[in-house]
């Protein structure tokens, strides 16, 4: 009998992979979680996830595809019927995944991992800077494709350092939110007017159930590929 798997079989695989490591990560964080936990967790081999996934690098690279389209979804659900402005679509979008990142010290670490490893960033860095570029070209014209994946750099900076820092009572939510937008915004060339109305405009929103709610639906749905 042939050990060759369909497409399907090793689609099937790699979610249920996928469903197994986010669960570790998210209870026991990344660097505390191994291959061998995930193989157990999972009921797939060692050596079956290193043949599809060949590290762990490469599984936390496969989970932040799926985080960064989750949390894309999310924001567009949540600003439906709010606003059709890129500018603060993209607002809500990021303040979204600060609130993921300060949902728990896992989660945190998660991002913090994904932000710092080469694999995983170039991932970030690609797909965000396609979505930068189709919200800001219309207010940055003269700029290209190769112009938004530096200027992605400079604000996936700002974004790592942002989500690192944990908030207190003197550092709160608030003033973390105001303060990633106000910076991040200025890379963009967004006039103040425009910075003041998505700060305005963010606040409007219960972040805390929404990122949970981001990411109970990416648990819930590798698990139902599994």
């Amino acid at each position: 009998m042939s050990n060759i798997r369909s497409v399907e079989e090793t689609e099937n695989l790699r979610k249920s992979v996928l469903h197994a490591a986010a669960k570790l990560f998210l209870t026991q964080g990344y660097s505390s979680t191994s291959v061998r936990e995930i193989s157990e967790l999972s009921g797939i081999s060692s050596n079956a996830i290193f043949y599809e996934m060949k590290n762990k690098e490469e599984i936390l690279c496969e989970l932040v595809k799926y985080v960064l389209e989750g949390q894309f979804e999310a924001a567009k659900k949540m600003v439906n019927g709010k606003t059709e402005d890129k500018i603060l679509f993209y607002a809500a979008e990021t303040t979204l995944q600060l609130y993921i990142a300060e949902s728990s010290e896992h989660m945190r670490e998660l991002y913090n991992s994904s932000y710092s490893m080469s694999n995983t960033s170039d991932v970030i860095q690609h797909t965000i800077t396609g979505k930068l570029e189709h919200i800001f070209k219309e207010h940055l014209p003269d700029l290209e494709t190769k112009d938004f994946y530096e200027l992605e750099i400079a604000s996936g900076g700002i974004m790592r350092g942002f989500m690192t820092i944990p908030c207190d009572m003197y550092f709160t939510m608030e003033r973390k939110v105001r303060r990633f937008i106000e910076t991040t915004f200025l890379v963009y060339r967004v006039p103040q007017s425009k910075i003041d109305e998505a700060i305005e405009f963010v606040s409007q929103f219960d972040y805390p159930a929404l990122a949970q709610n981001t990411i109970d639906n990416m648990l819930a749905y590798l698990e139902s590929r599994t």
